[in-house]
């Protein structure tokens, strides 16, 4: 591997469903097997010193899904929080949870500020759950938010990209590399401002089978890729050989 650093890595971790449904299970121990792998991939992030680490956990179009599945997935989120909150908490992990979160119940809610509350000033990982989270919801969030400041309204006639930023749900250094997992290649509505110059990585791997090896394959593929930002590597020399 190259050492180009690697800071903040995002995850849309798909496949649970379907890794059940291969092995003739319920689709809910899907779910459960990808906490656990969830758990390993924070771990190996602490170890590599990644940075940051945003994971796609409940989306704004899940609450589409069948209702049986949805209240599943919403008691596995209070249950794996606490059950893994402390573990957490000693490993020096911060957590952050970003989303529209108004639309859950207040003992899912109270879990989520506990956990927030009990890391808040860890100084290691920075651990990101996106839940009932979407990428243009996170965008028009942040204009409305931005219109309701008024000391920011009152200041200010135009709106720049650095302003604006500030009013997003997940602020700072945007992802330098997305994985997908279980084969599909699109954002699903994930953080669209934040991806805007992110590296994409997909795999067929599906998220439970997903491990340090997959991870170190991923990070791999990032550490070949050469980042212009919209600009030209060697821009300088092609100038010279196309400019007499």
């Amino acid at each position: 591997m190259s050492n180009k650093i690697i800071s903040h890595i995002s995850v849309i971790m798909d496949g649970n469903g379907r890794w059940a449904t291969q092995r003739n299970m319920p689709r809910a121990y899907g779910h459960k097997e990808g906490v656990k792998t969830i758990n390993k991939i924070v771990s190996v992030c602490s170890l590599r010193q990644i940075s940051q680490l945003s994971l796609f956990a409940f989306s704004s179009e899940n609450w589409n899904r069948p209702e049986y599945e949805v209240q599943f997935l919403l008691k596995l989120f209070e249950d794996s929080i606490t059950k893994y909150v402390d573990d957490l908490h000693l490993n020096n992990v911060r957590i952050k949870f970003i989303g529209n979160l108004k639309s859950f119940s207040s003992k899912l809610l109270k879990t989520i500020s506990q956990a927030e509350n009990l890391t808040r000033d860890n100084t290691g990982l920075k651990l990101n759950f996106a839940m009932n989270y979407g990428g243009q919801w996170d965008i028009i969030n942040a204009v409305n938010s931005m219109l309701n400041d008024i000391n920011f309204v009152s200041k200010n006639k135009k709106i720049s990209a650095v302003d604006f930023e500030k009013y997003l749900s997940l602020q700072g250094a945007s992802p330098d590399l997305l994985i997908r997992t279980a084969g599909e290649q699109r954002l699903s509505n994930f953080m669209l401002w934040q991806h805007a110059y992110t590296e994409l990585y997909f795999t067929d791997c599906l998220w439970p089978d997903f491990n340090e090896k997959e991870l170190d394959v991923a990070i791999e593929h990032y550490q070949k890729r050469t980042r212009r930002f919209g600009s030209l590597k060697s821009s300088n020399h092609i100038v010279k050989k196309y400019v007499k």
